[in-house]
């Protein structure tokens, strides 16, 4: 049994994806360097729309990409017996790059050290920030993230999901699970 409540509606997102945006550009000073990638696969759509909302308050269309993770997961075999590998694009050089690396939820920290070790592979950025819409805590690694939309203390028995348009959900939001075991 799963007890399950929203702790973010659609407004409530969008209002947190465009104050990321403000920070995320005070803090670049809008550099001509940067350029964006989400992990796979909400990471992806939320990185579309800072993009997005960069793209309204500058003017620029930062250079876009999209980052797999699969293959560098330390847990692949526990997560899944056949793990479907998806899309890595990333069109540009991401040599001296400030790269913004998007994704949806932080939780153990394992993702990102995926991601970095896989961003690495396609070069040596100047520097690689963080943005994440969730942040529930209970790190297994030192990883922190630079922008958070919002934090929310959980428990392991606890998961995070965030759903969006892009993904198939009919509204955008964020659902926090208890799995709950009747013994």
């Amino acid at each position: 049994m799963t007890g399950k409540r929203t702790i973010m509606n659609e407004k409530e997102i969008s209002l947190t994806l465009k104050r990321m945006t403000h920070e995320i550009l005070e803090k670049t000073k809008n550099s001509v360097d940067l350029a964006v990638i989400g992990i796979q696969t909400s990471g992806v759509y939320l990185a579309r729309r800072i993009c997005g909302e960069i793209e309204k308050i500058t003017g620029k269309k930062l250079p876009f990409g999209v980052l797999d993770i699969t293959l560098y997961r330390d847990d692949t075999g526990s997560i899944a017996e056949h793990p479907k590998v998806r899309e890595t694009s990333i069109p540009f050089n991401v040599d001296d790059k400030v790269i913004l690396l998007v994704d949806d939820v932080l939780y153990a920290g394992r993702t990102v050290r995926a991601a970095l070790d896989c961003l690495i592979d396609f070069g040596r950025p100047r520097a690689i920030m963080l943005a994440v819409l969730i942040d529930r805590g209970l790190r297994e690694l030192p990883i922190r993230a630079d922008f958070v939309g919002k934090e929310i203390a959980t428990t392991h028995k606890e998961t995070v999901a965030v759903e969006l348009k892009e993904g198939g959900s009919s509204k955008d939001k964020v659902v926090l699970m208890r799995n709950v075991t009747n013994k």
